[in-house]
């Protein structure tokens, strides 16, 4: 089992940052490949950024390409999204996900496990 809290989404105006947090529990996290995605009301999940176990490969959505960056500690059990220039077509909830394999998905069902997600919100 792994157990993911999310943290760090809030209320932000347009153009400004927020860095979100997802700490694990549970299973050897270091060796998880982990995910980023996102759900707006009325949409699909969306993948928005991944990262392999040792951090030295990361897939991103080209919607974050360049404004978004995934990162991990694994002494700290913990990835992080850093949100940059943010947009109010990045209004979702944001979900961090675990998948026990070692190849990077975009693809929601490939991983097993998922926090509750947390609400970012942009203004304009």
């Amino acid at each position: 089992q792994v157990q993911l809290v999310e943290s760090g989404g809030g209320l932000v105006q347009a153009g400004g940052s927020l860095r979100l947090s997802c700490a694990a529990s549970g299973r050897t996290f270091s060796r998880n490949v982990m995910g980023w995605f996102r759900q707006a009301p009325g949409t699909e999940r969306e993948f928005v950024a991944a990262i392999s176990w040792s951090g030295g490969t990361t897939y991103y959505s080209d919607s974050v390409k360049g404004r978004f960056t995934i990162s991990r500690d694994n002494a700290k059990n913990t990835v992080y999204l850093q949100m940059n220039s943010l947009k109010p077509a990045d209004t979702a909830v944001y979900y961090c996900a675990a998948d026990l394999g070692s190849v990077i998905s975009r693809r929601p069902g490939a991983y097993e496990y998922w926090g509750q997600g947390t609400q970012v919100t942009v203004s304009s």
